[in-house]
């Protein structure tokens, strides 16, 4: 992975807001003192060979081919929940309650607190209200009434997973404290969140919060949202523990050995919320396919019987060459392979993990599919499984 150093320019007062800013002061100096932060640049705990952005020229042509685009959004109007709002006003019987709203963003209750998770609320995933990729379906909820939050976690800084509109409205219409990697709290004071309602932790350090322990948990992905990627960045997962349950959120990440390691010190967990979706063969190190997804369920839980999968990062925005419903079908049949539950839920319809034999687990993708399948034979076949890069070191 490659960086560049921090040079100023007059067309940094050029830059839209959305961009961000990158760290200074006291933060940089932090930064720098990261056992993950070396030559100038964060760097993956396992080699990463391939991002997009040195894929882009051979993954253009396949973007743009017709057949293709018709296969990666759905056909029909995606079924959102349409009680969610009532639905989140009855606390909790578990203690334990997850709503999937689209992408990666979940809201967890866990144990009395409201925690959102990577919310995007945005209609575009971009730095600009007229052009990037569109929302497939409309936010289950206004963000307004998803009720009070305790706190806010990002898991990094593309734009699909920290959305500056969203955030801003969080900082004036909620007390919630967001919790960040390091180098994210730069975003967040450029556009208006109050330094004392941050907190930026690098890989394995702890925050609490709202009687709840923060965690952030290695991921191996990559970070950036302006012309200059200076990788300034941290990229996390993140685990979230309560008095009496706990959970995972992958953030983005390709495969990688130390979701064993996460899950021998941090769980196992009630709950996983694991990227299996926008993957690619032109950047196989950034992110999972759904097979690789269940397998990091898997080794987080030491068993894949144990806890629920919450299958995130699909069905909302069109950023991979795979057909739409992909994610959820691969999902699926991942689960079934391994032995695991998994919950597949309508964007904004809550389900709790503990619920056996309540799990949302409707194939409902299928109706909308661009190629719905009518039956077992003519699903669509899970991804086919990728040869494992080399992780370096």
């Amino acid at each position: 992975m490659t960086g560049f150093r921090l040079t100023s320019s007059p067309l940094d007062a050029l830059r839209p807001a959305a961009f961000g800013a990158d760290p200074s002061g006291e933060r940089m100096a932090r930064i720098r003192r990261s056992p993950h932060f070396a030559d100038g640049v964060f760097t993956n705990p396992a080699g990463t060979e391939r991002t997009p952005s040195r894929a882009m020229l051979k993954f253009l042509p396949t973007y743009f081919r017709a057949e293709e685009r018709a296969r990666r959004a759905p056909a029909g109007s995606v079924p959102v929940h349409p009680t969610t709002v009532a639905d989140l006003a009855v606390p909790a019987a578990s203690g334990l309650r997850l709503t999937w709203m689209g992408h990666s963003s979940v809201l967890a209750e866990i144990d009395g607190a409201r925690v959102l998770f990577d919310p995007v609320w945005s209609e575009r995933c971009s730095p600009f209200a007229f052009a990037g990729p569109k929302r497939l379906h409309p936010v289950p909820v206004p963000l307004r009434e998803t009720g009070p939050l305790d706190a806010v976690v990002i898991s990094h800084d593309h734009y699909d997973h920290l959305d500056m509109p969203t955030v801003r409205a969080l900082a004036r219409n909620t007390g919630a404290h967001f919790v960040v990697p390091l180098g994210v709290g730069a975003h967040l004071e450029h556009w208006g969140v109050p330094e004392d309602r941050i907190t930026e932790l690098d890989w394995h350090e702890q925050a609490r919060v709202a009687g709840l322990t923060f965690t952030a948990t290695p991921a191996r992905h990559f970070c950036g949202r302006a012309l200059r990627n200076t990788q300034h960045t941290l990229w996390s997962s993140w685990v979230v523990a309560g008095p009496a349950h706990r959970v995972f959120h992958s953030g983005d990440t390709g495969y990688f050995p130390g979701f064993k390691d996460i899950g021998a010190q941090y769980g196992p967990f009630d709950a996983t919320m694991v990227q299996i979706g926008a993957y690619s063969e032109f950047w196989p190190d950034i992110h999972m396919t759904p097979e690789e997804g269940m397998q990091a369920h898997a080794d987080l839980q030491g068993d894949a019987a144990h806890g629920v999968m919450l299958p995130i990062h699909w069905g909302t925005f069109n950023l991979a060459p795979h057909p739409w419903e992909e994610p959820a079908e691969g999902s699926v049949a991942a689960a079934r392979s391994h032995g695991a539950r998994v919950a597949t839920p309508r964007p904004g319809q809550p389900f709790e993990p503990a619920d056996g034999d309540g799990l949302p687990v409707d194939p409902w993708w299928r109706a909308v599919a661009a190629r719905p399948a009518t039956d077992a034979a003519e699903r669509p076949a899970e991804p086919e499984a990728r040869p494992k890069v080399s992780l370096r070191a």
